[in-house]
């Protein structure tokens, strides 16, 4: 991987085809040459800007090596962009990988588990990045609900990494960037 520099570039904002009930954001994929830039293919977290607009943001792996990025409502506003228009964009990693904002239904969960907060404590920004994606990517209140008390159990038992993701931040199962609405 080569030394984690700032990229340039332009894209085309594309719109998922599966959003869900969610329509209002877009997404792009990265050029190879600026996510070969970056210092891990895994998720990793940005500083830049669209249409000079800055933003701060973590990097999804696309499965292709390289990486995307979901560019919410408001950012599209801000940056006085729109689906399908080429957007002029600047990324460098963030230095330091910020810590990610903690749900509160984990919060609560670490409050009645010192074992479990003491794990978390214990890790790396980006595995927690990782544990609450795994959490937050729950589609159903049931499926989120037994993953937080999974998490506190591995965490009490020891586990820094969640178990969907290898040591290198890797999704084990086939992660890939949205499909596109043509």
């Amino acid at each position: 991987m080569a030394k984690a520099t700032a990229s340039t570039f332009k894209t085309k904002l594309l719109r998922p085809a599966k959003s869900g009930k969610d329509d209002s954001w877009a997404f792009f994929v990265l050029p190879k040459a600026a996510s070969e830039k970056l210092p891990r293919r895994g998720r990793t977290s940005v500083e830049g800007t669209i249409n000079g607009y800055p933003f701060q943001a973590t990097l999804d792996p696309d499965g292709q090596l390289s990486h995307w990025l979901r560019v919410s409502k408001e950012l599209l506003e801000a940056a006085h962009a729109d689906v399908g228009e080429m957007v002029a964009v600047q990324i460098s990693p963030a230095n330091p990988e910020p810590e990610p904002q903690m749900p509160d239904d984990l919060r609560e969960a670490f409050a009645a588990s010192p074992e479990a907060k003491a794990g978390w404590e214990g890790t790396t920004t980006i595995a927690r990045l990782d544990w609450i994606h795994w959490i937050e990517s729950a589609k159903q209140a049931k499926t989120r609900k037994s993953r937080v008390e999974n998490a506190c159990d591995m965490l009490a038992s020891g586990k820094g990494r969640v178990c969907c993701f290898d040591q290198s931040g890797f999704y084990s199962k086939s992660l890939s960037a949205p499909k596109a609405v043509d």
